[in-house]
């Protein structure tokens, strides 16, 4: 989720929208965009593919370019503008499904936390829980703009391909807002089975930091803003050292019977408790240290997105707002460094990246009380980066690769314009954008419309 804009004075509750990144960022207004190169619009439309449809099924001809495109990339990276339309879920898993079958993707990962993308993954693979009953708990506060019938269709989809595959795909939550009871429960099972030592100093370690029974994600999340700061910091302090202590279990030179993928598992899985406290250790009445949480949480994505890759083996759909799957902030004074960034400096040319644009339509928003409601913008403005973008013909949308469009398209997708990047809030300030110094490929999608929210 993108970050809220900055108030004054919020309460605690308030607050919380902030650790997640829940509502919409809002960089500094430039006052004025860089000199108009010459109209680039024939250059962007010769360079242009059309894609036929936004929806999934049916032929993916069109996508074979983006597979091109693509080319050996381990992780590509796919954003949004908004956070709740139906046309940019669906083009995700549109394109996925293309990616895992053209060219060997085997997950996607999501902006959720890590512990629900565990229970998520256990369905996606074996058919475990309700699928439902599990985003409906698992996707709650400023996730809950996930719980939609898009993302059904595509975790069903995902359940059923694996079904009739041998080679499974798999789902992963990147973020770290909360830590669910079963990352606790995995790392104590990990170490019953195989340091049994260890479990009194863990129960120790962990005390009072395992969600209670019955608790929601949203209220375990409020709770922990209400603690004082310092007992979130000493928190922290102990689930680090839980995770010291169960990743120093490494056995060095005599591996006879050790399990590598489970005991990396297990220590992910406390680094991820780690990370969630983690997040809470900043006081967000310090400018400074809200724009040091925001970086930390960008880092912490682009950490778990890696390690999976890494650890698995498998090329990833990163599925992000634009913000977090870009090379450069748009606001640096609060948001130093985004997720794209770090996973360039972790992948290098192996990180691909695609913004998504519109024109007009609709998407969901969350206000400051949770309540959810759809917003409609007309056409995009005179001087913006999607009013141009729209002049391109071809519906309901196209596909460009930036680094290789012709030079009259280059110079001006290097140019800063008001560009719109839609968090949870709306209404919102627009932001100045280069989109070729910021992406790689650029999908622009003519109208969307709001996703379909599922009951809380």
């Amino acid at each position: 989720m993108t970050p809220q804009r900055r108030r004054t004075g919020l309460p605690a509750a308030l607050l919380l929208t902030l650790i997640l990144c829940a509502l919409s960022w809002t960089p500094a207004l430039v006052q004025q965009a860089r000199a108009r190169p010459a109209d680039p619009v024939a250059a962007l439309a010769a360079a242009a593919h059309p894609l036929r449809t936004t929806e999934p099924g049916g032929s993916v001809a069109d996508l074979r370019p983006l597979g091109a495109m693509v080319g050996d990339a381990k992780v590509v990276g796919i954003g949004e503008a908004t956070h709740s339309s139906h046309e940019f879920f669906t083009n995700k898993h549109r394109i996925f499904r293309y990616l895992v079958e053209e060219k060997g993707f085997t997950a996607f990962a999501l902006e959720a936390n890590w512990s629900a993308g565990l229970r998520i993954n256990d369905y996606v693979l074996h058919g475990k829980g309700d699928l439902r009953k599990i985003m409906q708990e698992e996707f709650q506060d400023a996730y809950r703009l996930w719980n939609t019938r898009e993302y059904v269709d595509l975790f069903t989809w995902m359940r059923d391909y694996n079904a009739h595959h041998a080679r499974k795909v798999q789902f992963i939550g990147n973020d770290a807002a909360y830590a669910g009871p079963e990352l606790f429960d995995r790392v104590t099972g990990y170490a019953r089975e195989h340091h049994p030592a260890l479990l009194p100093r863990l129960a120790e370690l962990y005390r009072g930091q395992r969600p209670e029974p019955g608790t929601s994600v949203r209220d375990t999340m409020q709770a922990l803003l209400k603690q004082p700061l310092a007992e979130r910091r000493a928190n922290a302090d102990r689930a680090r050292q839980a995770l010291d202590l169960l990743a120093g279990q490494h056995p060095g030179g005599d591996r006879r019977g050790f399990d590598r993928r489970a005991f990396d598992s297990a220590v992910q899985d406390a680094r991820a408790v780690s990370q969630v406290a983690g997040m809470y250790t900043y006081d967000l009445d310090d400018p400074k240290a809200v724009a040091d949480c925001m970086r930390y949480r960008d880092r912490v994505m682009a950490d778990n997105t890696v390690w999976w890759q890494r650890h698995t083996g498998q090329k990833i759909l990163l599925s992000a707002h634009n913000a977090h799957v870009s090379y450069v902030s748009d606001n640096p004074a609060q948001y130093p460094k985004m997720q794209g960034a770090f996973l360039r400096d972790r992948l290098g040319s192996a990180y691909v990246n695609v913004r998504l644009t519109f024109s007009e339509g609709s998407f969901n928003t969350v206000d400051d009380e949770g309540r959810t409601k759809p917003v409609t913008v007309g056409p995009a403005a005179p001087g913006s980066n999607e009013h141009t973008l729209d002049q391109v013909a071809h519906r309901p949308a196209w596909l460009l690769d930036m680094r290789n469009a012709p030079r009259a398209a280059k110079d001006w997708l290097a140019g800063a314009r008001p560009t719109r990047n839609i968090g949870t809030a709306y209404p919102e300030p627009e932001y100045m954008t280069a989109l070729g110094r910021s992406y790689d490929l650029l999908i622009h999608v003519h109208s969307i419309r709001a996703a379909e929210l599922l009951t809380p």
